[in-house]
């Protein structure tokens, strides 16, 4: 991987990470556009797109750590000072120490923590268990990319008309846990979007929009974290030797973007709805599904 390419996959990476068009849908696209890691194999060249767009995906997850630092903070002392607290443990024994509720009862902020873990679960057990056909050549098929960037399209527009939009953070429950993990396993196919996926988990759960993302955030740290590191692993042996480097200039260039795009989302969705990428998502699936349908462009990469 030139530093070129690298610079280019980081942008389009941090741009499309957080924003619900698809990161994966994007990255296939811009990673055949610069002809990363022609003269491979295909079932090799998709193993090494697979890596790199994990570790790529390592960028953004520091600008999630940074951008909620505070709200990160927050959870984690509450979930360990009030789980102390319940066990009459340290000075916080019957008072939580991180908010003063009473005994028995976990303050808000640890109950998130909880909600986070719960709403990791899902992804984490379908992951592992089809971790071989989320790695090959089917999950970078640009018919599975443009049906699902259609999919999750319809979806995140049904959504918008039958969710309440009515409950913020302080209202979330194991149920929005439940439901949003479980939309959460979409993002495993590509074309899905792991943001857009989560958002309508979290606008058919009742959530206003706003809520619904940054509880998509939230629940993008333990994924996205589990994920890159495995495959750094793993890209240890998948990479070319000399790739290093510019993987990491890539991963630099798309926390530093998917910084940007976290604020700008969150303040869009203060008073938009999610229209604009539900239209942008049917007409990308669906210029894809013509270019196919004609035989402008291939399924799979050669």
């Amino acid at each position: 991987m030139t530093l070129l390419q690298a610079i280019i996959l980081g942008i389009v990476q941090g741009l499309t990470e957080f924003i619900p068009v698809s990161s994966t849908a994007h990255l296939v696209f811009a990673s055949r556009a610069v002809g990363l890691y022609e003269g491979a194999d295909a079932a090799l060249r998709a193993q090494q797109t697979t890596a790199t767009i994990a570790v790529i995906q390592l960028g953004t997850l520091v600008a999630v750590l940074i951008y909620f630092a505070r709200d990160i903070l927050n959870i984690t002392t509450a979930f360990v000072s009030d789980h102390l607290a319940l066990l009459g443990v340290g000075r916080g024994a019957g008072k939580s120490a991180a908010s003063g509720t009473a005994a028995g009862r976990l303050s808000h902020d640890a109950l998130l923590g909880w909600l986070v873990v719960i709403g990791s679960l899902p992804v984490a057990v379908v992951g592992l268990l089809f971790k071989k056909q989320i790695e090959g050549t089917f999950t970078k098929n640009l018919w599975v990319i443009a049906t699902m960037m259609i999919v999750i399209a319809i979806l995140l527009g049904l959504a918008e008309l039958v969710g309440k939009r009515k409950r913020a953070m302080k209202d979330l429950g194991v149920l929005d846990a439940v439901v949003v993990g479980f939309a959460q396993c979409l993002a495993l196919i590509p074309g899905s979007s792991r943001s857009g996926s989560t958002i309508m988990g979290g606008l058919f759960a009742g959530e206003m929009r706003e809520t619904a993302a940054r509880f998509s955030f939230l629940l993008s740290i333990p994924a996205v974290g589990a994920s890159g590191l495995l495959e750094l692993r793993e890209a240890v042996h998948k990479l070319p030797h000399g790739s290093y480097g510019s993987l990491a200039v890539a991963t630099i260039v798309s926390g530093l973007v998917g910084y940007g795009s976290i604020w700008f989302l969150l303040r869009y969705l203060r008073t938009h709805s999610t229209a604009l990428f539900i239209v942008y998502r049917l007409l990308i699936g669906g210029a894809i599904l013509c270019a196919l349908f004609k035989g402008y462009i291939a399924a799979t990469a050669s």
